[in-house]
């Protein structure tokens, strides 16, 4: 278990006092994926170096299995560090090295021998699914391929944590993907507990099981990743769910009267949205077959998070005046939002 007690974290930077993390306490339980998300400057990878204490905390303490490790000595700390291992968006391999080189350099004060070395650093590729580029040099390699190596090397101490610094920020979209799926194999695997950076929503969703947001060097939210995007407190939340939903469209195209989000008379328009609906749950077949009503969907942004969905679509109801309404109050039933846009179902 990690836990963050207040931590704070100052600097100064050319003369001006910088408070990059204010008062942070978190609590991140074993075997989680713990997603850690915020724009530019909220003070995510400053915090991140606190764990491993890259960064000491000005005050606060970082307890990693009821260890405090800010009270430790250099000696104690360099162990302790060897069981949590690091990656980065730029990878930072060291070009003249092998890859089978790069996965070994933390190996080099082991006790272990040349040969039972070389053994770790074959089974290390193969898990993570390069081991036939051990002899190559990272010129040599792609991004996600030079990405895998580094997951390699910081395994190679058998770390209980990973942290993980915007590990996806310099890949393509499949790439990103490939290098997410390969975490939560080795998440579930080998039970590792790992820590994600980042400023991408895309990412939280797809991998983590919880959530913090941070804005200003606070956390202003944190929980259970399904419940922060259907249930967003902060208003910095909300934004980063928008920025990555196809919904928000919307709203400029009513902005703009687009003739896509225009209704006619005895149609009615809304916004519905999906809070925590199982997957199983076919909701629009069944409001169309058992309130005959006519539903044209504008926008859709739906997404699958656990076994839930989650987001949202936009649509346009025609039918009875009385069907939509009891379709409205269907939908509400099912734990779905419903957002009335426009309603023409009176005008002639």
């Amino acid at each position: 278990m990690i836990e963050l007690k207040h931590i704070v974290k100052e600097f100064n930077d050319s003369g001006r006092d910088v408070h990059a993390v204010n008062d942070v306490s978190l609590t991140i339980d074993d075997g989680d994926i713990f997603g850690i998300i915020g724009f530019s400057g909220a003070g995510k990878s400053t915090l991140v170096r606190c764990i491993n204490l890259l960064g000491r905390p000005t005050s606060g303490e970082v307890i990693i299995d009821g260890r405090d490790i800010t009270a430790l000595s250099q000696k104690e700390l360099r162990e302790a560090r060897k069981k949590i291992g690091m990656i980065f968006q730029h990878f930072n391999l060291m070009p003249s090295r092998t890859v089978a080189g790069n996965v070994a350099f933390p190996l080099k004060n082991s006790g272990l021998s040349k040969q039972e070395i070389k053994a770790k650093v074959k089974k290390l590729l193969d898990m993570v699914e390069i081991g036939d580029k051990e002899d190559a040099y990272p010129s040599q390699l792609s991004g996600g391929q030079m990405q895998r190596v580094a997951i390699a090397r910081a395994l190679a101490n058998d770390p209980k944590i990973l942290l993980c610094d915007e590990a996806t920020s310099a890949l393509d979209p499949q790439t990103t993907h490939s290098i997410l799926e390969l975490l939560k194999r080795l998440n579930k695997e080998l039970g590792i507990t790992i820590v994600v950076i980042t400023h991408e929503m895309d990412v939280v969703k797809t991998i983590c099981n919880k959530v913090a947001v941070m804005e200003h060097g606070r956390v202003v939210e944190t929980g259970d990743i399904l419940k922060v995007f259907t249930e967003p407190e902060a208003d910095i939340t909300r934004a980063f769910i928008r920025s990555t939903s196809n919904l928000s469209k919307a709203e400029d195209f009513l902005k703009a009267d687009n003739p896509v989000t225009r209704i006619k008379p005895g149609e009615l328009m809304a916004r519905l949205n999906y809070n925590n609906v199982r997957v199983s749950q076919p909701i629009i077949s069944t409001a169309i077959l058992k309130f005959q009503v006519y539903m044209n969907i504008v926008f859709a942004d739906v997404e699958i998070v656990g076994d839930s969905n989650i987001g949202g679509t936009v649509a346009i109801f025609s039918g009875e005046k009385e069907n939509i309404s009891r379709a409205l109050d269907y939908f509400k039933s099912v734990n779905v939002d419903v957002e009335v846009i426009k309603d023409a179902r009176d005008v002639d």
